[in-house]
């Protein structure tokens, strides 16, 4: 099959134009280093039928990076030995000599090369004027002029995607390229003088030291108000009415149709709580897991990912990645791993995920270890606050306090520890643009039907063992072994060992089977503190075994275990 396939530097739009071409809705992201795999999509004009590729991102074709690599490789594996391989350069019209070093790499290369000239909306505005024919006859390949987000110029773009050609190869050093570079840019491009907007002085404020600093404090501040606020909302408005008014009555008459007491009524319903459904403490795959998944969890996945969405493709994730990058450095990473422990948040897995950007798999491991030990994710920050709720932000505070803190010792210790160093931030910081609403919805659907597809199972799983482990008396076994631990180091009581022990399933789960023993406020707070550090989930165990194999994945679980016991310990005698 012929193949389109979609290159240029990171952040100038490519998921958007392969999502216009293909139909296919991709995440969509403000910051570079998003697609670190590339997508592919299918296309069809007239009778024929195209595959359409989306790479990562790269400055040149002289890889320094993963993503970077990824598309190397694939230019040489694939176009190199294919002839009905074509190229479309995305360019940044706002950064046009920038771009245009990686433009004439290809055209350098002999590819057919489309140039598309993207973001042609932004340049007016900030008094930039490019002849995109004079571009055209300069570079010697076709251009077109389009603005993805809107959709304009993506017809033209259509119609002439296979005007490029083949050239005969030539080889050019960096310094030659960079002067034609410059002849190019000097006659295509005319910039005028202008005030800067309100937009650009915020821009140049969210970067500097102080101001950027406030900025950002604001930022997260803003954040989590809006995520829980959007969450509880969601539950109290449409999640809870669901289950408790038209929901509920269905299961009541299931539950007389299976008798209670049957081995069926307990593995679908669970126990019935002064005789009747109690969601919370039920443990039943129709009852408590529904339950869990939708009504404590989702609403704050979705407020999240929502709030998430809206910052990155504003803009403003870059620019916080550049103001965290000297204290990043202190952990052995760069300001640019905030943005896999900022997707952490809303899930490990991808967060673990993203690490790949990364240069090393020295820092990928201080980045995986990170997040798998100090950055509860979405599901376990919704049950936290249900724990914590009835003690106000002040629980929650010294929980999220201890995590930094932890954050913070374990960066420091791995970085003294493990030899190699962090690099130099590089990172591309984006205009702040307003996104279009219809591709944030997009986008957090395609994230919310992930979470779902990807945790139901899980959690279906997770209280089908605890239902079983219950019904065969296991659980007051299990409880007993490990009671020592949590009575005597955490402070806990006996029977909190086999909810922490059931984090390893779901920790959503876990913190659910929490609620029921009642704890004061010292004990709910080191129970959050424990199940937060603790094994991350099942999930995320398989997927850090997955990126860094068997050897890191026990160091990091030996980091783990230590950990969790020091900050439980440790909270368990000041408290």
């Amino acid at each position: 099959m012929k193949k389109i396939i979609l290159i240029g530097n990171p952040n100038v739009g490519k998921s958007v134009i392969f999502a216009r071409l293909t139909g296919v809705r991709v995440i969509t992201s403000n910051y570079p280093g998003t697609t670190v795999e590339y997508r592919k999509g299918i296309m069809s004009v007239g009778e024929e039928t195209y595959e359409v590729i989306d790479m990562p991102g790269t400055y040149s074709l002289e890889p320094t990076s993963k993503a970077e690599e990824v598309t190397c490789t694939f230019l040489d594996d694939v176009c190199c030995r294919e002839k009905d391989c074509f190229i479309l350069n995305i360019v940044d019209a706002t950064n046009l000599e920038r771009n245009l070093h990686l433009t004439l790499d290809l055209i350098d290369k002999g590819y057919p090369v489309v140039v598309v000239l993207n973001m042609c909306d932004d340049i007016k505005h900030r008094g930039i004027d490019i002849d995109a024919a004079k571009l055209e006859e300069l570079l010697g390949v076709p251009v077109i002029s389009t603005c993805a987000v809107t959709g304009v110029g993506i017809k033209v773009l259509r119609e002439r995607l296979f005007q490029g050609v083949p050239r005969p190869p030539r080889q050019r050093t960096h310094e030659e390229i960079w002067r034609a570079v410059g002849v190019i840019v000097s006659q295509a491009q005319r910039l005028t003088h202008r005030h800067h907007t309100l937009r650009e002085m915020m821009e140049d404020l969210s970067i500097r030291p102080f101001t950027g600093l406030l900025i950002g404090i604001g930022v997260i501040y803003a954040v989590f108000k809006s995520v829980r606020f959007i969450g509880e909302g969601l539950i109290q408005y449409v999640f809870d009415p669901l289950f408790n008014d038209v929901y509920a009555p269905l299961l009541m008459k299931l539950s007389a149709f299976l008798q209670p007491g049957t081995f069926g009524h307990h593995i679908l319903i669970g126990e019935l709580i002064d005789g009747k459904i109690d969601f919370k403490n039920s443990i039943g795959l129709l009852t408590t897991a529904p339950y869990v998944e939708f009504d404590m969890v989702l609403p704050y996945i979705i407020s999240f990912y929502l709030i998430l969405g809206i910052i990155e493709d504003i803009g403003y994730l870059p620019r916080f990645a550049l103001l965290l990058d000297a204290l990043m450095h202190r952990v052995g990473l760069h300001g640019f791993a905030i943005i896999p422990v900022l997707l952490g948040f809303g899930c490990n897995v991808p967060g673990i995920m993203a690490t790949r950007v990364l240069e090393s798999k020295r820092e990928r491991f201080i980045a995986s270890t990170l997040i798998s030990i100090a950055v509860p994710c979405a599901a376990l920050q919704a049950m936290m606050i249900k724990l914590l709720g009835p003690w106000g932000m002040g629980g929650l505070a010294i929980v999220f306090g201890t995590l930094l803190v932890a954050w913070l010792v374990i960066g420091l210790v791995l970085n003294k520890v493990l030899k190699g160093y962090s690099p130099e931030l590089v990172l591309e910081i984006p205009h702040y643009r307003f996104p279009p609403m219809n591709i944030i919805f997009s986008k957090l659907w395609l994230r919310v039907r992930e979470f779902i597809i990807d945790a139901f199972p899980f959690v279906i799983a997770g209280v089908l063992v605890v239902n079983l482990l219950q019904y065969f008396r296991v659980l007051e076994a299990a409880s007993s072994i490990f009671a020592p631990v949590t009575r005597t180091i955490l402070g806990l009581p006996g029977e909190a060992a086999f909810p922490l022990l059931i984090g390893f399933l779901r920790k959503d789960i876990a913190a659910g089977l929490l609620l029921p023993l009642q704890m004061g406020f010292k004990q709910t707070v080191i129970a959050c503190v424990v199940l937060s550090m603790s094994f991350p989930c099942i999930a995320t165990f398989i997927i850090f075994l997955k990126e860094l194999g068997w050897k890191y994945l026990l160091a990091a679980t030996g980091i783990m275990v230590l950990a969790t016991l020091a900050a439980g310990g440790f909270l368990n005698l000041v408290l």
